[in-house]
């Protein structure tokens, strides 16, 4: 491995007017490719498996002219202080605005709320439904338009009106001065870190062109593909962060190449050898565990982890072919490490006195027992918070106060009743039942006799009078564990029935999605943390050489990860500091923040892992003792890797300004989990448990020694392509020139 890319990395160095044409072309391919594809429809959302989503099918096959998949909207009406919506000016507003909404081109329907009792007990609140032929994504701008304005004239009026529903729905919005920020912050470090603003701009360079190139990709597939935007922008938030990373690595292992004498093509072919050996299998470990989320059985989840993994691998060919060619570009512009500092015999004596790194690592050796017992009690303590997660999906009751459609959510509550705005829809097939009509009055009379039920509509047969539906209103509102415990008492119930009556009895809409969704994922979990970890850890014994480094690597991301979960936790569903990131709703976690973290986190941990102790390990195999390995690998290591997880937490940070929940809670979690796993774990745990190990820790069977494959992260192989050490050869000086 380590020959083949330092042959490679030579290569790109030699011939990089070959190796920027090639990426420059690919990004402007992707880039036309983008600016030409036919735009991206609505997203499906579906949960092969689930009762919900069978349900949702037999709907669509039953009903066919009933759209389904449909965008919905609501104008939610309010009348003035002492007046009542059933009043004679306030229901001429309301009939007037029906009427133009059912005008609109895309409308299959319009109720009237005083033929539909869609007015609350009160008479201070009534609701129009329109439902359209389209999925909200690809509703025209001119019937959200048409909605918009029926609500503003009603306004004129003197009602207070809301719009609520899917129609509204617009694509995410990441928060682009956030973006900003956090690409700030990770220019400033790299700046820090490498001592000048050339060697800092090539990792935002290579970054940005790596994500150019994954994004435009995904956004020209995303029509033939299905894909989502919260697809786009976490293939945007994984590939800035290892793409920087990755360059990093590999700049920073260049100059300190050029510091140990060695000539820019030389150092160059080096660094790709040995830093971009670990960059490829830290980025393999990303890979996998983004890629394994296709076992979990949600193709949304599939497709966002696949689109991911694509982006990383890009990321990763980059950082192997662009940076060793940018590096013959900048030529003599990048200097060796420490240069700066060897002026003079005094800085001389300073440049020999230990790095942070150093005499951190000598801290935690001295005291590994008493480092390792407090770091994992505090993040046990952290951890706590997620014994009490609850999860769900965000909804209109999620969002922002100042939002129309959050607002709408509320008043429909205030009229209804919380559970308004999560109805269940009860599906019963009675195709071999011998009285369709019995089945429904039974299956209506057992719902009627259930806790938390409010109100339950008369069943309604489609043509062939084989299948009807239900619609149930809960007392508790949609991310309650009440209407969860409904959901499940209406299915039981239905068990009964399919018993004496052959009709099957089915529990579907958007709060029973939810519920099945979540439970999905949360089966899911275990089979697929085994699967990732199982694979890794086979990947980590083949790099290390060693079962108890790859082992101390699984457990120290596990601890990162719960205590990262127990912050969100804390945060978005207890409210603890909720203001300072701007949570304006706290409710039960995304459901599929747990998976998802496992799988993403896992991938970034495995980076910190495999740059800090391949330099151990380096070390090590050179004849260091353990503990003088961990100090070395610490003192060539640890700033650039602490460098690299204030990126990354910059970064993912920087989408915590998104407006979007789901997008906001998924940055917090990712920067939170980073600076865990990087800060603690693997800055304080990991030279804490080599120390206390000692030669233990790289024991490997001798069958097993044998067995496994000699990838040689380490460049020993590199030994016999030495090159003469001079920094100031001919062939620098016509780098000046180019």
């Amino acid at each position: 491995m380590a020959t083949f890319l330092y042959k490679l990395g030579r290569l790109a160095f030699r011939r990089r007017h070959f190796v920027a044409l090639i990426w420059v072309a690919l990004l402007t391919l992707a880039g036309v490719g983008a600016a030409s594809a036919p735009a991206a429809g609505s997203s499906s959302f579906s949960i092969p498996g689930t009762e919900a989503q069978k349900a949702f099918d037999l709907l669509e096959q039953r009903f066919p002219g009933a759209s389904a998949d449909g965008a919905t909207g609501r104008l939610v009406f309010k009348a003035p202080e002492g007046e009542k919506m059933t009043d004679a000016a306030n229901k001429a507003t309301v009939a007037k605005t029906v009427t133009e909404l059912g005008d609109g081109s895309e409308v299959v329907s319009v109720t009237d709320p005083y033929k539909t009792n869609a007015v609350s007990k009160d008479g201070t609140v009534a609701y129009i439904s329109v439902t359209y032929d389209a999925p909200s994504m690809e509703l025209k701008d001119s019937t959200r338009d048409a909605l918009e304005a029926a609500g503003d004239q009603a306004r004129d009026s003197g009602l207070t009106v809301e719009v609520g529903g899917d129609a509204l729905q617009a694509g995410a919005e990441p928060g682009a001065i956030g973006e900003v920020i956090g690409l700030a912050i990770a220019a400033v470090v790299l700046v820090i870190t490498l001592g000048s603003l050339v060697a800092a701009g090539l990792p935002l360079l290579t970054a940005i062109i790596g994500v150019g190139i994954g994004v435009s990709t995904i956004t020209a597939l995303a029509n033939a593909l299905d894909l989502g935007d919260t697809t786009s922008t976490l293939a945007l938030m994984i590939g800035l962060a290892v793409g920087i990373d990755y360059a990093l690595f590999i700049v920073s292992r260049y100059r300190a190449e050029l510091a140990e004498g060695r000539d820019r093509e030389e150092a160059a072919g080096r660094a790709t050898g040995t830093a971009g050996s670990a960059v490829v299998f830290a980025g393999l470990t990303v890979v996998i565990a983004l890629a394994g989320l296709s076992v979990v059985g949600v193709p949304m989840l599939s497709k966002m982890g696949l689109a991911a993994a694509g982006t990383v691998v890009i990321a990763v060919l980059i950082a192997l072919t662009m940076i060793p060619a940018l590096l013959g570009y900048a030529g003599r512009k990048i200097r060796p490490a420490g240069e700066k500092r060897k002026k003079s015999a005094a800085s001389d004596k300073a440049a020999e006195k230990p790095n942070l790194g150093t005499r951190w690592a000598s801290f935690v050796i001295r005291r590994p027992a008493v480092v390792l017992l407090l770091c994992v009690v505090g993040l046990g303590t952290i951890a706590l918070p997620a014994t009490s997660l609850e999860l769900g999906l965000p909804d209109d009751g999620s969002q922002p106060t100042s939002t129309t459609q959050r607002r709408a959510y509320d008043l429909l509550s205030e009229g209804f009743g919380p559970g308004f705005n999560g109805p269940l829809m009860v599906v019963g097939d009675a195709e071999d039942s011998a009285d369709p009509q019995a089945a429904a009055t039974e299956v209506t009379d057992r719902i009627k006799g259930l806790d938390d039920v409010v109100t339950v509509t008369p069943a309604t047969f489609n043509k062939a009078g084989d299948t009807f539906t239900i619609t149930v209103i809960p007392d508790s509102k949609p991310s309650s564990t009440q209407t969860e415990d409904l959901v499940h008492a209406i299915r039981d119930a239905g068990a009964d029935v399919k018993a004496g009556t052959d009709t099957d009895v089915l529990v579907t809409g958007t709060t029973a999605m939810n519920i099945d969704f979540s439970q999905k994922l949360t089966d899911a979990l275990i089979p697929y943390l085994a699967l990732v970890v199982g694979l890794a850890f086979l990947l980590l014994i083949v790099v290390f050489r060693s079962i108890l480094v790859p082992l101390k690597a699984a457990l120290g991301f596990l601890l990162s990860v719960l205590a990262a979960l127990g912050a969100v936790v804390a945060v978005f569903q207890w409210g603890w500091l909720s203001g300072l990131i701007g949570v304006e709703e706290t409710g039960p976690i995304m459901s599929m923040m747990p998976i998802f973290m496992v799988g993403v986190v896992f991938g970034l941990a495995m980076d910190y892992e495999v740059f800090l102790v391949t330099r151990m390990r380096e070390a090590y195999v050179h004849g260091e003792s353990p503990s003088q390995a961990v100090v070395t690998g610490f003192k060539h290591s640890a700033r650039v890797v602490v460098a690299a997880a204030v990126i990354m937490m910059a970064v993912f940070g920087g989408f915590i300004s998104s407006s979007e929940s789901m997008i906001k809670m998924i940055g917090f979690g990712l920067a939170i989990a980073v600076f865990f796993d990087a800060f603690v774990v693997r800055m304080a745990i990991v030279p804490a448990v080599l120390a206390l190990l000692g030669k233990k820790a790289w024991w490997l069977p001798k069958w097993l020694d044998r067995a496994l494959p000699n990838v040689d992260v380490e460049g020993e192989g590199l030994a016999a392509h030495d090159a003469p050490k001079d920094t100031d050869s001919d062939e620098d000086r016509e780098l000046v020139r180019v």
